[in-house]
């Protein structure tokens, strides 16, 4: 099986974009806050809003250069989707252990989660394409991780 470079991606970009954002919203407004409600509105509204964003401009982006010159093969309204759906999908995993768990616990759980997200992201991703998946793993655990404990120090600075 042959993969499509720009549904491959549009995959990776909207899984990670996901488990990276959304975690760091929550995280941040958890520990800004301590308001659980709020946190989990904050994560819903992160979800929708990002991924319905990010598949509308993936859609335009891909659609602008297909116009450019033509010669792509993929087709800008499945990147699109698939964009919105992995961004979607991945997104539910840092609000999922807002929802589940009592706030203290929620917020190492959801940063826990969202690693080991990353790290079998980056693993999946290297399998496919033949690399080394432990170094992948490592290398968008840490990038990713690097986004969420800012999203950490935002809180911790600014409370509410």
């Amino acid at each position: 099986m042959r993969l499509n470079r720009d549904y491959f991606r549009s995959a990776i970009f909207g899984f990670q974009d996901a488990l990276v954002s959304t975690t760091g919203v929550v995280v941040g407004v958890a520990t800004g806050s301590q308001d659980k409600s709020t946190v989990i509105l904050a994560g819903i509204v992160t979800i929708v809003v990002e991924s319905l964003s990010m598949g509308a401009g993936q859609y335009l982006s891909e659609k602008s250069v297909h116009q450019l010159d033509g010669r792509h093969q993929d087709i800008p309204l499945v990147g699109g989707l698939i964009m919105f759906t992995s961004y979607f999908l991945a997104g539910l995993i840092p609000v999922s252990s807002i929802i589940l768990f009592p706030l203290k616990l929620a917020i190492p759980s959801t940063i826990i989660s969202s690693l080991l997200g990353l790290f079998t992201l980056g693993w999946i991703k290297a399998k496919l394409i033949n690399k080394k998946p432990l170094k992948s793993a490592i290398e968008v655990s840490f990038i990713g991780g690097l986004s969420v404990l800012l999203g950490l120090l935002i809180g911790n600075l600014i409370k509410v």
